[in-house]
């Protein structure tokens, strides 16, 4: 193992010392791995400069045409390094450690921004694009501009926010795949829930757990939040209502799903602003208990 590992080392920085350009150049390429890394390059105007982003970057419709190089927690170091990137510009999320090891090895600047769900990684995402792509100007009024639509939804979401004992119950259920799950605290959900003015009705774990019919029957929601990737992968909303116990809660006697853009709304890039606001309305129209 330790040999393979070793020859995969010398092959790599061989590689990048024959094929990555000088990082001097003008306008450096960028691998971006993170959906909202992504979004945030094209919406600075640097789209040319992304030379390959992961499979989360599906957003704007020219991220889906990029080379891509993997789920982000699955990167291949070969795929990576074939793209001839100057920076590998990722979320505290890409991995596995021993590629980004790999690629810090061969020679490859790579910046990584924490994801601490708030506002504060928000920043840090744009303010790191802006020097990955050296357009730092272009940047700062991004920054800008999303400052201002979060100030502005704020003072409306203060209009509709209740007092803490009568936040509305929210459940949010992960469903792209064949295992539903649910989240707990320290997740973006969570975080997006709080932002909204509601309560995350499941506080008592950290992380996701796989949905049961007891736990939401239990959980009592008045409602679900989920995306429409899901209701996608599940067939339409009334499929996504079959899934385990979520029929039999009060969310589910009143239909009350609320169902937007994935990325948008657990992303923590430019369109957070909105997703919250957006939430935080459908929340407002939550039946007095």
């Amino acid at each position: 193992m330790n040999g393979r590992r070793n020859a995969l080392r010398a092959g790599l920085a061989l590689a990048a010392a024959g094929t990555l350009p000088a990082a001097a150049q003008a306008a450096p390429r960028i691998v971006t791995v993170g959906g909202a890394l992504t979004e945030i390059a094209f919406a600075v105007g640097a789209g040319a400069q992304v030379v390959g982003s992961d499979t989360t970057s599906v957003y704007p419709e020219a991220a889906l045409r990029t080379p891509k190089v993997g789920y982000q927690r699955q990167l291949s170091a070969e795929g990576v390094l074939s793209l001839r990137p100057d920076v590998l510009l990722a979320t505290d999320d890409a991995g596995p450690p021993a590629v980004i090891a790999l690629l810090r090895e061969a020679g490859l600047r790579i910046e990584q921004v924490p994801g601490t769900h708030d506002l504060a990684e928000l920043w840090r995402k744009i303010d790191a694009v802006g020097r990955a792509t050296s357009r730092g100007a272009e940047a700062a009024a991004l920054r800008g501009t999303v400052e201002a639509r979060w100030q502005a939804a704020s003072r409306r979401m203060e209009t509709w926010r209740r007092p803490p004992a009568r936040a509305p119950r929210v459940l949010f259920v992960l469903a792209h795949g064949p295992s539903p799950q649910v989240a707990g605290r320290k997740t973006a959900a969570d975080a997006v829930i709080a932002l909204a003015g509601g309560r995350n009705v499941l506080d008592g774990f950290d992380g996701y757990r796989p949905l049961t019919a007891e736990g939401a029957v239990a959980a009592a929601p008045d409602w679900v939040l989920t995306t429409r990737q899901a209701i996608d992968a599940a067939g339409g909303a009334d499929a996504f209502w079959r899934q385990p116990g979520l029929a039999a809660t009060p969310a589910g006697r009143r239909r009350a799903l609320h169902a937007p853009d994935a990325l948008a709304l657990l992303g923590f890039g430019p369109r957070l602003p909105q997703a919250v606001e957006a939430l935080a309305e459908v929340l407002a129209g939550t039946p007095a208990s």
